[in-house]
């Protein structure tokens, strides 16, 4: 299986007014966005199907990209998310058994424009001096648009700080996935972009889990009887998020069991009275280190936020909103950056990252069964045995 590039020019503009000329690489067009990078060497059809990256173009820090193509069977959701692509030397050949098709004709499928054959190292010690900043990629007719007229268009575009885009990304009508082992209940989780590896992995734990648009009430989330709620990863500013919020705020106060990863970090932290704020360039890849406070355990991670909880990561302090006393759990080594929060006086934890990490490391998957055994422990409940599928 191969895939025939083309020399066809593309142009990367920073709002900086720093350009990269390039090769068209997946569709041909426009596209802006915030300009981030990943730093995994592997594990890039799950970067680009998490709804995480809705709205931000996505640099890969790896050199060589593609090489074990697309596959029907590791999506992480329904389709490519990202705004564009930027990659320095995509693979010319599909070498794996499990491809369906190449990189970049999943990028056309899914009329995803990017750009290779730049230095991309270049771009990401930029971002790591000035910070993550609106770019556009601009190939096919709008390659030879005025160099002027591109950078107004990058400059136009609108800061991802401000910007509520769950909607874009969630599910429109409840979905189930049945649990599997011994069943726990029903599982609640509100679709802020989640990850089908997360999915499985609540099921496999013994949830019913009901994916539920981000538009849900709480009267939704108790018509399905829950024993816990779930708040998944997704992108957006989580200060646009005041409606989850608040949804958030009645799930604390009726005492419902709660768990959130990433987005969901954000929004306990904000649900429990503390402010949030933009990193620099933030933490995309799968190699980001983490303490466990409870246990001192570092773990190797998976990660993707540009947004983070203000919180005191020594000792523990008063929930501003009143939920009691709280902790910062886990601590990110690179930079100290809160990495998840426990309430010591409610059923409610986080991380702000991924525990279901489907490409790997897979250090901090115990999460998942210290949440079922959370759930177990609050509810007391006696458990229903279902048939383990295969």
């Amino acid at each position: 299986m191969t895939s025939q590039f083309t020399t066809d020019p593309a142009v990367l503009v920073l709002e900086d007014g720093s350009r990269h000329s390039g090769h068209a690489y997946g569709a041909r067009g426009t596209t802006l966005g915030e300009v981030v990078f990943s730093t995994g060497m592997t594990g890039y059809q799950e970067t680009l199907t998490d709804p995480s990256y809705a709205g931000q173009i996505v640099l890969q820090t790896a050199p060589h990209i593609g090489n074990t193509g697309m596959n029907a069977e590791d999506p992480e959701s329904r389709r490519i998310w990202v705004a564009g692509y930027i990659v320095r030397d995509p693979s010319r050949i599909v070498s794996n058994w499990r491809a369906d098709e190449t990189l970049d004709d999943a990028l056309v499928a899914d009329e995803v424009i990017g750009i290779s054959g730049i230095d991309t190292r270049a771009v990401t010690r930029n971002i790591r001096s000035a910070g993550s900043m609106r770019g556009g990629i601009f190939s096919g007719a709008a390659a030879s648009l005025d160099p002027a007229e591109q950078l107004r268009l990058v400059q136009d575009a609108p800061q991802m700080a401000g910007q509520n885009l769950s909607a874009s990304v969630s599910v429109g009508t409840a979905q189930v996935t049945a649990a599997v082992g011994t069943r726990i209940g029903n599982l609640a989780v509100l679709d802020l972009g989640v990850k089908q590896a997360t999915i499985l992995n609540l099921a496999a734990r013994g949830f019913d889990v009901h994916v539920l648009p981000q538009d849900a009430t709480i009267e939704d989330i108790r018509a399905i009887d829950p024993v816990a709620v779930f708040y998944s990863n997704g992108p957006g500013d989580p200060a646009a998020s005041g409606d989850h919020v608040a949804l958030l705020r009645a799930v604390l106060d009726q005492r419902l069991p709660f768990f959130g990863i990433c987005f969901g970090n954000q929004l306990l932290g904000r649900a429990l009275g503390l402010g949030t704020y933009k990193l620099p360039f933030g933490h995309r890849g799968i190699n980001q280190p983490v303490v466990d406070k409870s246990t001192g355990r570092v773990e190797i991670t998976s990660h993707n936020h540009g947004f983070a909880v203000d919180a005191p990561i020594d000792g523990t302090f008063d929930s501003p909103n009143g939920y009691g006393r709280v902790e910062v759990s886990h601590v990110g080594l690179n930079d100290n950056v809160v990495e998840g929060l426990r309430a010591l006086d409610l059923p409610a934890f986080s991380v702000q990252y991924h525990p279901e990490a489907a490409a790997g490391p897979h250090d901090a998957n115990y999460l998942f069964d210290r949440f079922a055994d959370m759930v177990r422990a609050e509810t007391g409940s006696s458990t229903d045995s279902v048939k383990d599928s295969e």
